[in-house]
């Protein structure tokens, strides 16, 4: 019998899955591909934490709810802080390799949004070295894993007074194509982000496709703020890899197709990537430039930087500019949790960045990402397990593995007159160009269209392969319907949201409206039907 099932292997999961097993509880983690390919990998730059003597817990709560603009709780984003010191510490303490200074403290640097030194990292493998070290504590530790298995849905059951609890979650078995139930008495929901809707316009793996906030919708949960979507200011030209901002926070400057510098590098990410969009508009080009640090300084700061430019642009940064453009890297929207970082499903959890715990507002502050998985990834962990102990028995809804098994079998034989690939093409070009950096009503509406076209058309898509054992053909056509789902959610908050406001921003409405939309966007179901409102 499982206590707390783990949905998502990656930081916040595994984060959650100790918090969870130190608690007393049995653990189990679901994920969909293997716990050191996760997103985490991709917070190269650094984990905030006032542990310097010239920063203060005060400043990064400061700093944080400025770049939120107004969407953030206090208290949350107090949490966050105060937690992020102790964070740290228990990194440290199970083996993650932080960067010395000459003294032996952690090393730190200034990332842009920041009033202080406070990203603390591991050269520019940050996120990296930290899912390592989570991963080697949890083997450790005996946490079971159940590795290549795609969520479907969560088991729920709702009581006559309309409460639903859950009691576990389906998921296909990529290696053997069978659809399986795994029971639990409470669920953590840490399954990542949805910013791969944008397609080869985004940083993320393809795995980053949304599937348990679409599994926490369709089971009774409620979405959050999902309009706001985070463009990182340095992605490859043409591959859309991520440069890391620790190449900025550095020292590396961005100049124009002239040479010339344009803007300031340590700004808050939403308004750079904007100052970066525009200036490509005007001479074409954007480069970052950090020639100047020396070759000695790249090699041991920013290692994984001059392999990324080398591999993908083929150009050497110690002696040549790096072309980039801004692409999508990390959603702050996500499922509605509380205080204890449970959703409005009895019994289900979320963290990392699946959940909205309302500490990113409309922009998250760089180096508060890594952060927030470990801080409310224990939340999670700790409260599910105490949640567990009180549970006699486990809800039971034998119907919803029937219905999943019917419907993997079922989209095997699905016309496929239409090929989903090409869709999920033309709704990543849509987003970034309608959805992305800048927006207007028109172009929002238009992608609104496309979307419920699509929606439409999904029987008349579906895989060409019929076989069982890992069939990624079938696996990316679940994913692509949940991203359609998703998409519609998102653009419906965009449409929505008559104002411009940190990531979400406008050009028929550049200003921002505290008195109307001072507010978060909530999304639910009811009897199939999407609702949206916004809710102070």
């Amino acid at each position: 019998m499982i206590d707390v099932l783990v949905i998502g292997s990656g930081g916040a999961g595994m984060v959650a899955a100790l918090s969870a097993k130190e608690a007393g509880a049995r653990v189990a983690i679901l994920g969909k591909s293997y716990p050191t390919r996760s997103q985490t990998s991709m917070a190269q730059g650094g984990i905030n934490a006032a542990i310097g003597e010239e920063d203060s817990v005060e400043q990064h709560i400061a700093d944080t709810l400025k770049s939120a603009q107004g969407l953030a709780s206090e208290a949350a984003v107090e949490k966050l802080c105060r937690d992020g010191v102790e964070a740290v510490r228990w990194l440290d303490k199970i083996g993650v390799p932080f960067s010395r200074t000459e003294e032996k403290r952690i090393a730190q640097r200034r990332l842009g949004g920041a009033s202080a030194v406070r990203a603390c990292y591991a050269q520019d493998y940050t996120g990296l070295k930290v899912l390592h070290s989570l991963y080697d504590t949890c083997v450790k530790e005996d946490i079971t894993f159940y590795n290549e298995y795609f969520l479907l849905n969560l088991i729920r059951q709702e009581d006559e007074k309309g409460k639903v609890t859950v009691g576990g979650a389906t998921a296909l078995n990529i290696k053997t194509g069978e659809v399986e139930a795994f029971k639990a008495k409470t669920v953590i929901m840490a399954t990542g982000g949805y910013s791969r809707i944008y397609q080869k316009h985004s940083t993320n793996a393809t795995g980053s496709t949304g599937d348990g906030l679409a599994a926490a919708i369709r089971a009774g949960a409620k979405l959050s703020d999902m309009e706001f979507v985070q463009f990182h200011p340095t992605g490859l030209k043409n591959s859309s890899i991520l440069i890391s901002e620790s190449a900025r926070g550095a020292g590396g400057h961005l100049l124009n197709a002239k040479g010339e510098r344009f803007t300031d590098e340590l700004q808050p990410r939403d308004a750079l990537s904007r100052a970066i969009a525009e200036e490509i508009e005007k001479s074409g080009e954007v480069f970052l430039d950090i020639r100047h640090l020396g070759e000695e300084f790249i090699d041991h700061e920013l290692p994984q930087e001059r392999k990324l430019a080398r591999l993908y642009e083929n150009v050497d940064p110690v002696h040549e500019l790096i072309p980039i453009k801004p692409v999508a890297h990390y959603t702050m929207g996500g499922i509605a949790v509380d205080a204890d970082s449970q959703t409005a499903v009895s019994g289900l959890f979320a963290a990392g960045e699946c959940a909205n715990h309302n500490v990113h507002g409309a922009n998250r502050l760089g180096g508060n990402s890594l952060l927030e998985l470990i801080v409310f990834g224990r939340q999670a962990g700790e409260n599910a397990a105490k949640m567990a102990a009180a549970v006699d028995a486990v809800v039971e809804d034998p119907e919803q593995l029937k219905k999943d098994q019917n419907f993997v079998q079922g989209v095997k034989y699905f016309t496929n007159q239409i090929d989903f690939y090409e869709k999920r093409y033309f709704i990543g070009n849509i987003f970034y160009n309608n959805a992305g950096i800048k927006r207007n009503d028109m172009g929002l509406k238009a992608v609104l269209g496309a979307i419920r076209q699509i929606q439409k058309e999904l029987p008349f898509m579906g895989p060409k392969d019929k076989s069982k054992s890992y069939n990624t053909n079938l696996v990316e056509f679940i994913e692509f319907g949940n991203m359609v789902e998703l998409a519609e959610i998102m653009v419906v908050g965009a449409i929505s949201r008559n104002e411009s406001r940190g990531a979400h921003y406008r050009e028929d409405i550049p200003d921002r409206n505290d008195t109307v939309y001072g507010a978060h966007t909530l999304s639910w179901r009811e009897d199939g039907v999407l609702c949206v409102d916004f809710l102070k």
